[in-house]
């Protein structure tokens, strides 16, 4: 997959057959969109071009609303959509200027002249323009003029939901990650770096990886303990993951700290990835530490059970 960043350097696309969207996630509703993609891009022979922007919309129309916290960073999503064997990811600079475009300007000035596109594929509640004022009826108005064929995409729905990113991060904050990772096809995970920690794992008897992240607006889950799998050094092994302040020691940080299964090396400063498989518990107070230690000691068994 190609991944371009400068709208000036585009090749020719040939028979492009493009969707717009964030993506974030790369959901299974995405997903749908995509295999839709390709279909139609095998059939007139073109070439796949998902169009997405970066930073994320509602970081410039809402800066400072902080509620909103992403499923996939864009080197997370670029990964995602390769695995998909997407042919070309074009990342447009998301601005205030580009976002007061009004949906002609954006159909014509934007989609038509930079991408010449054959096919249109949009799901069924994509909006463009100035205040999303553009949409299905607006580009099926200028279909004829332009010469574009035209797809939309219903709604995919699981378990009697509507497949959605906005779901999928409720889920998610609800400690829900069974359901997060069916809307989403796949575990959700975390990336991040190990770093060091006050060694109080160790202590107890459960030395952990303290997870640093990537980046700092990628949504944390509820919360609570968690069944993983871990992959860091080319390895994937188990874990039992906690999210949370540590209130048995009175401690007031969020901290992401995991205990790998079967495991005992130095990997500070490492590359790590969190697999969410389920959710255990919640993060709770404790009368004493041999509570705590009891406790964390059926945590890990639970994990090793639940990430088989």
């Amino acid at each position: 997959m190609q991944v371009h960043r400068d709208l000036q350097q585009l090749p020719v696309f040939r028979n492009a057959v493009i969707t717009i969207g964030t993506f974030d996630g790369v959901h299974t509703g995405h997903q749908y969109i995509l295999q839709q993609l390709q279909e139609a891009a095998a059939a007139c022979n073109g070439e796949t071009v998902i169009i997405t922007f970066d930073p994320h919309p509602r970081e410039v129309l809402a800066p400072h609303d902080k509620s909103v916290r992403l499923l996939t960073t864009l080197d997370e999503k670029i990964m995602l959509l390769e695995q998909r064997g997407i042919d070309h990811l074009v990342v447009v600079p998301f601005t205030k200027a580009f976002s007061e475009l009004s949906a002609t300007a954006y159909l014509e000035d934007f989609l038509i002249r930079t991408f010449n596109p054959h096919t249109i594929i949009i799901g069924y509640d994509h909006r463009f323009g100035h205040n999303r004022e553009g949409g299905l009826e607006l580009l099926e108005a200028e279909q004829q003029k332009f010469g574009f064929r035209l797809l939309e995409i219903p709604q995919q729905v699981v378990h009697d939901l509507t497949v959605s990113s906005t779901k999928i991060r409720k889920s998610l904050l609800e400690g829900a990650v069974q359901l997060a990772n069916e809307l989403l096809g796949y575990p959700y995970f975390l990336n991040g770096t190990v770093v060091h920690g006050d060694k109080m794992g160790r202590q107890l008897g459960f030395p952990t990886a303290n997870i640093s992240l990537n980046d700092s607006r990628k949504l944390i889950p509820a919360q609570g303990v968690y069944a993983v799998t871990v992959t860091t050094g080319g390895r994937t092994l188990k874990g039992a993951l906690n999210i949370g302040t540590r209130p048995t020691f009175n401690g007031t940080e969020l901290r992401i700290e995991v205990f790998i299964l079967d495991f005992n090396e130095d990997i500070y400063g490492h590359p790590i990835r969190v697999n969410f498989l389920d959710y255990i518990r919640s993060d709770r107070k404790f009368d004493s530490v041999e509570a705590l230690v009891v406790q964390m000691k059926d945590d890990v068994e639970k994990a090793r059970v639940l990430a088989d």
